[in-house]
């Protein structure tokens, strides 16, 4: 069923310049917009606007959807939200009011897939560890059987957007095997993907790098803790881009001020970590300031992928992207 051309309202963070000029047109083109500075509050002064929008297009720093909200907004059907996870958005008064919901979760999804494929590589030829200028008097580096991209065993943990991305990309590396823990995906769908689906500490025990994809739930905190640690060959790689508690740092420190594993944690715990902790220090450690996801011109996938869901929802089809009560309990 068409909608026509619905009423548009936008909401995230003031002073963020998160649509530019030509998004503000393609929303325009697809129907009323009623704000062109975003909403950071749902107060007396959005009423007017909420009162009339049938889409939010929501990015980092929309408030929260709750029962005011909602009440004051009685035609929302679609909130579009262009970033990634919506967890901190949403409440229940959402799916009872039969308000579609979508997320550029798939679009943030490909950078940091991207970064974890560089991180990958560069770990297992270990770019990050052997800095410095060239020695050809210390050619030994070069016989040293620890370092290359041929015949390694990438292990991914959770099978997210993310996660299947990355294993999408390493499709085209067949010298590297991959293996997969999640345990909501059956055998019969890792072979789908060209993935053996292993146990969490039988893939860790064969993994020279493990790269962690999973959603934070209170299930999965600290889930990479002492017997997985344990279980990683020497010299093998831990990479992070989901979400720092995930990894058990107490028990990792010792395994990385030893220099038995190497670690490239883009999300750490605590998120930023203290001025004095020994990880910042670390040869063997390398650590970004959780910037794997979307920024700069990456932003623009986002919005993209937003709009072309409003553009969907008014045309009566199916979202890219469509996040459900049920759904939502096992995303990050």
């Amino acid at each position: 069923m068409s909608r026509g051309q619905p009423n548009i309202a936008i909401a995230h963070w003031p002073g963020m310049d998160l649509f530019g000029d030509a998004d503000l047109q393609r929303l325009r083109a697809l129907g009323t917009l009623l704000n062109a500075e975003p909403i950071g509050a749902w107060d007396d002064e959005a009423a007017s606007v909420l009162a009339e929008a049938e889409v939010i297009v929501g990015h980092w720093g929309c408030p929260p959807l709750d029962a005011a909200m909602l009440d004051r907004a009685p035609r929302l059907g679609l909130f579009a939200y262009a970033a990634g996870t919506v967890k901190m958005t949403l409440t229940d008064g959402v799916w009872d009011r039969g308000i579609r919901v979508t997320s550029g979760a798939n679009a943030n999804a490909e950078p940091v897939a991207e970064f974890t494929l560089a991180a990958i590589l560069f770990a297992n030829k270990g770019v990050l560890w052997r800095r410095g200028p060239t020695d050809f008097s210390a050619m030994s580096a070069m016989g040293d059987r620890q370092w290359g991209n041929y015949g390694r065993t990438v292990g991914i943990v959770g099978a997210s957007l993310i996660g299947r991305r990355v294993i999408e990309l390493l499709r085209t590396f067949p010298h590297l095997s991959v293996t997969l823990y999640d345990p909501f995906v059956t055998h019969e769908e890792a072979a789908s993907i060209g993935v053996q689906k292993l146990e969490l500490d039988e893939l860790c025990a064969g993994a020279d790098v493990l790269s962690i994809h999973a959603p934070a739930l209170p299930e999965t905190m600290h889930m990479i803790g002492a017997a997985q640690l344990s279980a990683l060959p020497d010299g093998a790689t831990v990479i992070n881009t989901a979400r720092g508690p995930l990894i058990d740092h107490e028990t990792l420190l010792p395994h990385l001020t030893s220099g038995r594993l190497y670690a490239i944690l883009d999300v750490t715990d605590p998120e930023p970590l203290p001025e004095d902790s020994p990880l910042l220090e670390l040869p063997n450690v390398w650590i970004s300031p959780h910037l794997a996801g979307s920024q700069g011109s990456e932003l623009a996938r986002m919005t993209t992928y937003a709009i072309e869901e409003i553009r969907r929802w008014s045309a009566g089809e199916p979202a890219l992207n469509e996040v459900t009560r049920d759904r939502l309990a096992t995303m990050a």
